[in-house]
């Protein structure tokens, strides 16, 4: 079955979008409750749990690029996708729930923390990545699959944000809050129903439109063959223009998820109850991107809507700062400041989160222009590659805000009241040069993304043309194969 170049079913976008649940519940966990569990509740040493979650990342990172051309190579009656979307969520079940049951009493061993992270991280990627390599398969059309990847980053939040909540409120309640260990068994286990669910309830919803064999059969699995495959993906050159653009991005967003709770505490002083708004805002933010991204792509296209609100985001979110350096903000901890706070800041992640899923979304139209060139289609590499991108990139944003740490001076177990005002405006002016330089980086690259909505379309009916060509001359196409079974392209 083709991709579709017409609007897609309703119930098919809610469907697919479902499954991305799951990377918003296991993002939220590894980004907000992971360390504080390890480290404060079962007492693994802070620097150990970190470097355990390193190493699994970029494991991880490196491995998901083979893991791509693996979901690209496979062939069964059941399509590509489906087999993985089927196997994999089970096994990462049981694992997130071992994740979080670790026994207290004696600090957890680091070789069984970084096993156990790297399982789950290489299981949610064999579940992510041919969920989201759907995306080209499902549809064609250029604003379509812009509506797909909206659904799948308002579900991946929703995920996500359900877990803060249940967390505060329901998992870890009362005086001890974070700090209960019987607590995060719950967390786990109800994570781990809520991940198998939405993948095996999304992997199933699609099945009667994707259950079909692919229309070529690839050739034996070698290791040498899937390496070189890989690197040829990665060399297509909207891929690398790309990949500029969201390894600044990826590094910046990195950093702020990374240096949000430092902000909250000692630059904007949230107590508890106003840390309470932070999930609902945060999740304002996302609606309005589902909201705003479709028309801005309508009116000026994927990269320069990327580029625009990169920039723009940027600037709205680094705002509260500069007028707190200016002396013309409320005073800090006041409902005034807060609720202007957040004011900004719902604006500035709309935008943020419109320039990621904008850039995510421009991957799709790489895979025709690669296939155009080598006659094979990849999606699930170039998918990979955008994770190998944006884990190497995370990690490389925590990594800048140990440094902006370092270099402000600000002190371990410091009193947010207490710390010096020196200190705090050393610690803002670095994180805004770091946030304006990776903002500005991110959208040079992304605006010179060479694929817009008129080349696509051009793109589509070329190689509908290359296809109705091959078919009415089958012999000519087989000649023009390479020994390995690869169309050689145009």
């Amino acid at each position: 079955m083709s991709a579709a170049t017409g609007p897609l079913p309703q119930r098919l976008r809610l469907v697919h979008g479902a499954g991305a649940v799951a990377f918003g519940v296991k993002d939220n966990g590894f980004s907000f409750f992971l360390l504080i569990y390890y480290n404060q509740v079962l007492g693994m040493d802070a620097g150990s749990v970190s470097l355990a979650l390193l190493i699994a990342l970029l494991v991880d990172a490196l491995i998901d690029p083979l893991l791509g051309n693996l979901s690209d190579r496979t062939y069964t009656r059941w399509g590509r996708r489906l087999p993985w979307l089927y196997a994999a969520p089970i096994p990462l079940a049981v694992a997130w729930t071992i994740l979080w049951s670790a026994p207290t009493g004696a600090p957890p061993s680091f070789l069984g923390l970084v096993g156990i992270a790297i399982v789950v991280r290489l299981l949610l990627s064999a579940c992510e990545v041919p969920s989201i390599s759907l995306v080209p398969e499902l549809t064609a059309d250029y604003d379509e699959r812009t509506t797909l990847f909206r659904y799948r980053a308002l579900a991946a939040w929703i995920g996500g944000l359900v877990m803060m909540v249940l967390a505060y409120t329901v998992f870890m309640p009362g005086k001890e809050g974070l700090l209960q260990p019987e607590g995060y068994a719950a967390f786990g286990l109800f994570g781990a129903l809520l991940m198998a669910a939405s993948v095996i309830g999304s992997a199933a919803g699609q099945h009667g439109r994707l259950a079909h064999l692919p229309p070529r059969k690839p050739p034996p699995f070698s290791l040498r063959l899937a390496f070189a495959e890989i690197v040829e993906a990665f060399s297509e050159r909207a891929f690398l223009i790309f990949a500029a653009g969201a390894l600044a991005a990826y590094i910046n967003q990195g950093m702020v998820f990374s240096i949000t709770n430092y902000l909250n505490l000692f630059v904007w002083r949230l107590s508890g109850d106003q840390l309470m708004l932070f999930p609902v805002v945060l999740f304002a933010s996302v609606v309005t991107m589902f909201i705003i991204i479709a028309p801005l792509h309508r009116r000026f296209g994927k990269a320069r809507a990327a580029a625009v609100t990169a920039v723009a985001g940027t600037i709205i979110g680094l705002m509260p700062y500069a007028l707190l350096l200016a002396g013309v903000w409320p005073t800090i901890g006041s409902n005034a400041s807060t609720y202007l706070f957040y004011g900004f800041l719902l604006c500035a992640n709309a935008l943020a989160t419109t320039a990621v899923v904008s850039a995510t979304s421009m991957i799709a139209e790489v895979v025709e222009a690669f296939e155009e060139t080598t006659g094979r289609r990849a999606e699930a590499s170039f998918y990979s590659g955008n994770w190998l991108i944006q884990k190497c990139a995370t990690g490389g944003g925590i990594f800048l805000t140990g440094q902006i740490i370092a270099f402000s001076g600000l002190p371990a177990n410091a009193d947010p009241g207490s710390v010096a005002p020196g200190v705090i405006a050393d610690f803002v002016l670095a994180f805004g040069t770091a946030a304006l330089v990776l903002g500005l980086a991110a959208a040079f690259w992304l605006a010179r993304f060479p694929i817009d909505r008129a080349e696509h379309e051009a793109r589509l009916e070329r190689l509908a043309a290359r296809r109705t060509d091959a078919a009415a001359s089958p012999l000519d196409e087989a000649a023009r194969a390479d020994p390995e079974g690869h169309s050689l392209g145009a």
